[in-house]
């Protein structure tokens, strides 16, 4: 029979499903932390990983993944800092109680990031206010 010591902390599941899709890259120019803090964080937000669920440990993410258990360690430090998770010594890394104003603010920032790209690529081909916003509703209106 456990022992009530290895339960989860109240609110959470003991889930030990870790079905997370990491990649890292040795070769990119973002540190590997925030490649795994980026990726963690993207799952949380888009409903893959579970609010309560347990993130792998710290040794057990950094084997499969082949890299320095600090590095795994400073990733799930930032994610926690930033209120994506919650760590209970001894017990390991849960996703946070999800924060949907948080949550809905983050996928806000993702995709004005990505108009803000649009809109550079735009104006180095060429266009000015009045177009980028007619082709903005012409792309609306095929909606």
């Amino acid at each position: 029979m456990p022992d009530a010591a290895d339960d989860p902390p109240e609110g959470y599941v003991f889930e030990r499903n870790y079905d997370m899709h990491v990649i890292i890259s040795n070769s990119s120019m973002i540190p590997v932390y925030e490649q795994l803090t980026s990726q963690i964080k993207q799952e949380i937000i888009a409903g893959s990983l579970a609010e309560g669920a347990i993130l792998p440990s710290v040794r057990m993410l950094a084997a499969e993944l082949k890299i320095s258990a600090l590095t795994v360690k400073k990733a799930y430090d930032k994610l926690e800092a930033e209120g994506f998770t919650v760590t209970v010594h001894g017990k390991g890394t849960y996703v946070a109680a999800t924060n949907r104003q948080l949550a809905a603010e983050a996928r806000r920032k993702a995709v004005e990031e990505e108009f803000t790209a649009a809109i550079q690529k735009a104006r180095t081909v060429g266009l000015d206010d009045a177009e980028i916003r007619e082709v903005v509703d012409i792309l609306l209106a095929d909606d």
